[in-house]
């Protein structure tokens, strides 16, 4: 529904309607897509997105011009925003924020109105902060060349079957591949993230010439970067099918691990460009074969030690 005198539209979201205003803005100005094709994107992809962000405090990276405009990222929800839009207060050093958190389609289509064009999620949920029950790698490549996130992908899910702890694959819509591993809660972030660094460690060391750890670009060397440094408390990963700010307008989207083999498959395979072509990937169900049952760390990290 629309109104061409105020240049609004309405949509419909369960029991709610959401405005969306200046929906002819042009967020993507060299592919020509608007807010409203965001809108749209977001009011079919909502069934598989929510999920992955219910519950979550979430850092929401905002363009209002589109890509040729401002760009910021968002952590304290606005006192303008609805109060049926869902807000968690959470500590930080000096004090407390209070995030957005989207438990529903109708708040995703309210951010898309804000031109959130990119949800960062927290690795733990809003009721226990502290726990995380997401561990994630980020293989982050020294260049353009994929075939080496696709490489260092196939190595760390070795190591991660040796260590029995299931994980998913996710392209990012920037330059690599995050690998994510559910876990149970259990562990607070200090555990998680030294057994993530223990985990990089190991792997760097079986592919010394190919994989590092070294969190400074001058001494990569040329090698891919095993990044961990997301698993910290108030630290956020991009959420499975986000858009990403970057012309293409690629979207981060969960892959299977058959679909590593795919010497197609690239970072920005998937995008608002092409959103047929994103659903049947979400329809797919390429993390189906993963259980959702999180994992306790404390084996694993038995299992790991012995192989260090």
């Amino acid at each position: 529904m629309s109104d061409t005198d105020t240049g609004t539209e309405k949509v419909r979201a369960g029991r709610r309607t959401v405005e969306i205003h200046r929906p002819d803005k042009v967020l993507f100005p060299d592919d020509g897509l608007t807010k409203s094709d965001l809108v749209g994107y977001h009011e079919q992809v909502a069934e598989f997105m929510v999920p992955h962000l219910r519950g979550r405090p979430l850092m929401l990276e905002r363009l209002p011009g589109g890509l040729d405009g401002p760009h910021f990222m968002q952590k304290d929800t606005p006192d303008h925003y609805p109060d049926w839009i869902r807000r968690e207060t959470v500590t930080k050093e000096g004090g407390t924020v209070t995030h957005t958190v989207c438990d529903d389609k109708a708040t995703l289509l309210f951010l898309s109105d804000q031109a959130c064009l990119t949800l960062h999620r927290w690795l733990s949920r809003a009721e226990r902060p502290d726990h995380p029950d997401r561990l994630v790698f980020d293989l982050d490549p020294p260049g353009p060349d994929f075939e080496a996130v696709r490489e260092a992908a196939r190595h760390l899910m070795e190591l991660l079957d040796e260590l029995r702890l299931p994980a998913v694959l996710m392209t990012t819509g920037s330059k690599g591949l995050h690998v994510t591993v559910p876990l149970d809660g259990k562990s607070d972030f200090d555990s998680v993230r030294a057994f993530a660094q223990e985990t990089a460690e190991v792997l760097a060391g079986r592919y010394p010439d190919r994989l590092t750890t070294a969190v400074r670009k001058q001494a990569r060397e040329g090698r891919l970067y095993l990044d961990v440094q997301r698993n910290a408390y108030a630290q956020t990963a991009v959420a499975p099918w986000s858009v990403r700010p970057k012309p293409g307008a690629p979207v981060a989207t969960p892959i299977s691990g058959q679909q590593l083999d795919d010497p197609e498959l690239t970072s920005q395979r998937w995008s608002l460009r092409d959103v047929e072509g994103v659903l049947r990937q979400a329809r797919s169900g390429p993390w189906a074969d993963v259980t959702s049952r999180g994992r306790s760390l404390k084996t694993a990290a038995k299992r790991l030690e012995a192989l260090r």
